[in-house]
């Protein structure tokens, strides 16, 4: 008997996997939470039944969400990732020598406690002595900070559950306020093909570009999340995505397997169809 994971993409689209076993399955206060082993995507987690991640390509998610922000302030000290509970962008930012502190806020300690079990992969670095991890609401927490991080990072879920306050004008405008002068944030935008997907992706853009005057988006590739077209968000208060200095990044030395500095150009040149959706944005 075969056994495999299946996930709508829409009511009419469904994607699925072929599964070896499913190595976990629990409840937490928050969501349900779910690791299969896979002959194609090695081991995989889900939340409520949606794809997180899987290691076979979930490097392309952390190092985009990462490393763009990190070229254009190579000089960041003081991080704040919301989210994150799999490791992956803790990961890749531990990987810079320069950044003193990192807080990352998850909701929901349960998800740590699996990656740290089933997904080494991302959550090999969670014990950094420069990482604090928060079990906290990720809103209530950046509600208490002003001034404090050169970066803030929101990885989260998709804008319901657990991950709905995250893709709020109240919580934006904390993020604004949370960051230094040239402070920067970066968030997962959702992806822009399917309609659902767009209206959100449209409202968390218009809710960002009316409080930061330097507002972007770019893209990547990534097969496991609906469509496979995923969009980031970039949004600063001085500074530009663009006016980075690549040579001093390409210096660090630092080994990837999909981000580079030409790619962090062209990631930011979207097509059209998506300009029009970011226009219309209501």
């Amino acid at each position: 008997m075969e056994l495999w994971y299946s996930e709508m993409h829409t009511k009419d689209v469904k994607m699925s996997i072929r599964v070896d076993k499913q190595l976990y399955s629990g409840k937490s206060e928050f969501q349900r939470i779910d690791v299969f082993e896979s002959p194609e995507f090695g081991r995989f987690l889900t939340l409520d039944g949606i794809m997180m991640l899987t290691e076979k390509d979930e490097f392309i998610y952390h190092e985009m969400i990462t490393h763009v922000p990190m070229a254009v302030n190579p000089d960041a000290e003081n991080v704040l990732v919301i989210g994150a509970g799999d490791g992956g962008t803790i990961r890749e930012l531990t990987r810079y020598d320069n950044i003193r502190h990192i807080d990352m806020v998850e909701i929901d300690e349960q998800v740590v406690e699996v990656s740290r079990r089933f997904l080494p992969q991302t959550a090999c670095r969670l014990d950094d002595t420069r990482v604090t991890i928060n079990y906290d609401d990720g809103l209530r927490f950046v509600r208490r900070k002003h001034n404090d991080y050169d970066l803030i990072i929101v990885d989260s879920t998709d804008p319901f559950g657990p991950g709905e306050g995250l893709f709020t004008s109240e919580f934006y405008g904390n993020c604004f306020d949370a960051l230094t002068e040239n402070g920067i944030l970066v968030n997962q935008h959702e992806s822009p093909y399917y309609s659902d997907d767009a209206k959100a992706m449209q409202r968390a853009h218009k809710r960002i570009k009316e409080l930061f005057p330097i507002c972007g988006v770019y893209q990547a590739h990534i097969p496991t999340y609906p469509s496979g077209h995923w969009l980031f968000g970039f949004a600063s208060k001085a500074v530009h995505p663009l006016d980075f200095d690549a040579e001093r990044w390409n210096a660090l030395g630092l080994e990837t397997k999909y981000y580079n500095t030409e790619l962090h150009k062209g990631s930011f040149a979207i097509p059209n169809y998506v300009k029009e959706l970011l226009e219309n944005a209501m």
